[in-house]
């Protein structure tokens, strides 16, 4: 559903994803280091944390007996040694599956919780959690999410993000506290409504003036363009305040971030 253009600017300075200590613009880690890891997995998130990156991006689905998942697909197919929907498994089910997506270096992988990768994750780092199925459409369900992230002492290190204007008004409803972020295909202006827009990467080249108006209503920018290195003089210059990658260890060292 396309957002609509009368929703209420971000209200809170807490609503916002601040990393102290840590330099923008912040590096977001897509799925893990991707590039040299099978995604999602914690071996990915591990190197992601090694190569620099600020934030961690994820997907979630929900197993069987409802615990999230760390997983891009609604089917474990593509990137396991199983067939079937995530939804139809449990978690003991699930974590019997091979998760290295055909990388021979990772045979031991496996899908992990959202509970596993928090225990990773350092204390200056933060995640980004892409909502991937309509459960998140229940307000049970966002209402469990925002609890599991007050119990993992997450709430004020994540955001959570979706192509889905009414799962991130779901999300905003039951818990308004936790920052919420846009991805967008559609729209050369930011709309209100949300803490962070994640534009497609050629709409701040139609509208160089995308993120200086979204600062202007207290919103974040971060381009979707999971391959920015050649364009990162660009976001440098309009003042994006994270960038996506598939290979952090590459985008670090053009942004010259350290672990």
């Amino acid at each position: 559903m396309e957002a609509p253009g009368n929703q209420p600017r971000p209200t809170t300075d807490a609503a916002r994803l601040v990393l102290p200590g840590r330099s923008r613009p912040y590096l977001l880690a897509h799925r893990g280091n991707r590039a040299a890891c099978p995604e999602n997995t914690l071996a990915a998130f591990r190197r992601a944390v090694q190569d620099g990156a600020d934030i961690l991006e994820t997907d979630l689905h929900l197993s069987a007996d409802g615990i999230f998942m760390c997983i891009h697909d609604a089917t474990v197919d593509r990137t396991t040694d199983g067939h079937g929907p995530v939804a139809e498994m449990t978690l003991d089910q699930l974590k019997k599956l091979h998760a290295s997506d055909g990388r021979s270096a990772y045979p031991e992988e496996r899908i992990p919780t959202l509970a596993e990768l928090a225990a990773i994750l350092p204390g200056d780092r933060a995640v980004a959690l892409e909502l991937k199925t309509d459960r998140f459409l229940e307000e049970e369900t966002c209402a469990r999410l925002a609890a599991e992230l007050d119990t993992l002492g997450l709430s004020r290190r994540a955001v959570v993000l979706s192509f889905s204007w009414d799962q991130l008004a779901c999300m905003r409803r039951t818990a308004p506290y936790i920052p919420t972020g846009w991805i967008t295909l559609s729209g050369l202006r930011p709309v209100a409504g949300v803490d962070l827009l994640g534009p497609i990467w050629p709409f701040l080249f139609a509208n160089p003036t995308y993120v200086a108006a979204a600062h202007r209503g207290g919103q974040m920018v971060c381009p979707l363009d999971p391959s920015p290195d050649r364009r990162l003089w660009y976001y440098r210059l309009l003042g994006c305040d994270a960038v996506l990658t598939d290979d952090p260890a590459s985008t670090a060292r053009r942004l010259r971030k350290s672990p």
